[in-house]
């Protein structure tokens, strides 16, 4: 006899699109709310480290640029503190190291300006190369997606990190590493996310 399971039904999927802009992101989508979006500048004029700014596009399995997308950012300051209650030290007036960005109507680009962040520690003393945590949430994607930017001029640092060390193939680890360049005097890290396809982002199941 077959058994009768009572399952509770699952409820409708729900996605982040089409007014994820007006809803997360009100100034760019013409509502004057804030004086300043809260991802153009996750650091503050006070916080000390080199000054830097990231930028990328996010990518779909065509190699088109997605350009609805909404990324959150979350990174320590220069000297590896978190602005979190919980964390061992102070962090510089105005620094928050967490803001929220999204693409370019028209190119798809997704930038923001900080400093780049030091060396922190996780829940076990274990220490973690200097990284930026993203969030990626967009039309079309019901969850969203965890991923981390690791700096590509900070090989000693990454190759003893113990999340990219958790990455069994070692090629796909260099899909977390930002680019360094420079425009116009400024140090700038490329970091362009593929969703599909060759070369795709390693995510996170947080």
């Amino acid at each position: 006899m077959r058994q009768h399971l009572d399952y509770l039904k699952e409820t409708p999927s729900q996605t982040a699109g089409p007014y994820v802009h007006i809803g997360l992101a009100p100034g760019a989508a013409g509502f004057e709310i804030y004086n300043q979006e809260l991802g153009w500048d996750i650091a503050g004029p006070n916080a000390a480290g080199e000054r830097i700014r990231v930028e990328g596009r996010v990518i779909d399995g065509m190699g088109s640029p997605i350009k609805d997308v909404l990324l959150e950012a979350w990174q320590a300051n220069a000297n590896g503190i978190y602005a979190h209650p919980e964390s061992e030290g102070d962090v510089e007036d105005g620094f928050r190291g967490w803001g929220r960005v999204i693409t370019n109507f028209e190119t798809g680009e997704w930038g923001f300006d900080t400093v780049k962040p030091g060396s922190v520690t996780d829940g076990n003393s274990r220490v973690m190369a200097p990284h930026i945590s993203l969030w990626i949430v967009a039309r079309g994607i019901n969850v969203g997606l965890h991923t981390r930017l690791y700096f590509e001029d900070e090989r000693d640092a990454n190759a003893g990190d113990p999340v990219l060390n958790l990455i069994e193939w070692e090629h796909r680890r260099a899909t977390l590493y930002a680019k360094r360049g420079e425009r116009d005097g400024k140090t700038v890290y490329r970091f362009d996310i593929k969703l599909q396809g060759e070369d795709e982002t390693v995510f996170f199941d947080i």
